[in-house]
């Protein structure tokens, strides 16, 4: 089956513009090492409102929870497993016609770094790689949190404060691991403190509306609408969930970053999950994808939870554990190659 064929006109949908409806869960923000989730997920879904309804009132008589709204979390537990899997499996309401943009948050962090520091987003995969296995756990989450610390719009550190403490604590793990597997990454990255400084003093000088480079949910959007718009560039037009993070400024810059790249996003609508059963549809699925990839992150997933959320997972999700990443069936970043910015 196409991915990208049309399942079906929404109302409004009756033109050449394709509906897609999303929602995300996983989100804290720019907190991407500290929070409490370690998977960002964001779902379109593509069915008409009328189904989606029916679906909605489907999943109700299963359940029968007395809730006014339903969550994934109704779904994920143990005993409505069979309504999960009804969910989810060929024949149920989102069979091709949905997909699941996966963000693994701490490659999120190390390929944001080794765009501002290094100019190289290309370097993420081997970087994340080092981090991962040469440095070890404790080291591994010192890393990170410093560069997540270094990253942040607002911090909370004191301005100045941000670029000489990630250092410091970059100039301890060179000596620690001079001569490791790590050591010629960790010195490459010695040599963007100018780029770091640069980047700092951007944010206190640059424009109001700020662009946050590690909040996961603006490329998320894009790349959902690159994939729903798919090759052909079939207009696309998302409905999605109201969040604080979209005001207009920024969708503003979504759309402009979406046609810059090639992907015809004709709009960006903010809707009330609970008045649009699409929207309900894709909380659901992003709710369990990203509880799902997350377990399997940590290494007490649920293979057949796995297999069945595999064939929504976006392959351009942003993912560097390739344990995982052959689970949910998606390629780990060759981290021999280097990409331009």
């Amino acid at each position: 089956m196409d991915p990208h064929q049309d399942f079906g006109a929404p109302p409004g949908d009756d033109g050449p513009v394709r509906e897609v409806a999303c929602d995300e869960s996983g989100s804290d923000g720019e907190n991407l090492t500290g929070g409490n989730t370690d998977v960002f997920a964001h779902a379109g879904v593509h069915v008409p409102a009328a189904d989606a309804a029916r679906a909605l009132r489907e999943i109700r008589d299963r359940i029968r929870s007395p809730a006014t709204e339903y969550k994934a979390t109704h779904l994920l537990r143990e005993k409505h497993r069979a309504v999960l899997e009804w969910f989810l499996a060929p024949g149920g309401p989102l069979h091709g016609a949905a997909r699941v943009h996966l963000t693994e948050k701490s490659y999120f962090v190390v390929d944001r770094l080794a765009r501002v520091l290094l100019d190289d987003p290309g370097a993420a995969a081997g970087l994340y790689r080092s981090v991962r296995e040469a440095l070890g756990a404790e080291y591994g989450q010192r890393f990170l949190s410093g560069a997540n610390q270094l990253l942040r719009t607002r911090n909370g550190a004191e301005p100045g404060s941000s670029v000489p403490l990630f250092f410091e604590t970059l100039d301890e793990l060179r000596r620690a691991y001079a001569g490791s597997d790590a050591g010629p990454a960790l010195e490459r990255l010695a040599a963007g403190r100018g780029r770091a400084e640069a980047y700092r003093a951007g944010l206190l000088d640059g424009p109001a509306v700020r662009i946050p480079v590690l909040n996961p949910l603006l490329p998320a959007i894009v790349a959902t609408a690159a994939y729903w718009s798919g090759p052909e560039r079939r207009p696309v037009r998302l409905v999605h969930d109201r969040q604080n993070l979209l005001t207009p400024e920024r969708i503003a810059w979504i759309e402009e970053t979406a046609r810059r790249s090639g992907v015809a996003l004709a709009e960006l609508r903010l809707v009330v999950a609970r008045d649009d059963p699409r929207v309900q549809l894709a909380d659901f699925l992003a709710g369990i994808a990203r509880k799902a990839a997350g377990d399997a992150l940590r290494g007490n997933g649920d293979p057949e939870l796995t297999a069945l959320l595999r064939p929504y997972v976006d392959p351009a999700s942003v993912w560097g554990d390739g344990r995982t990443a052959v689970a949910l069936g998606l390629s780990v970043p060759n981290p021999s190659v280097r990409t331009g910015g």
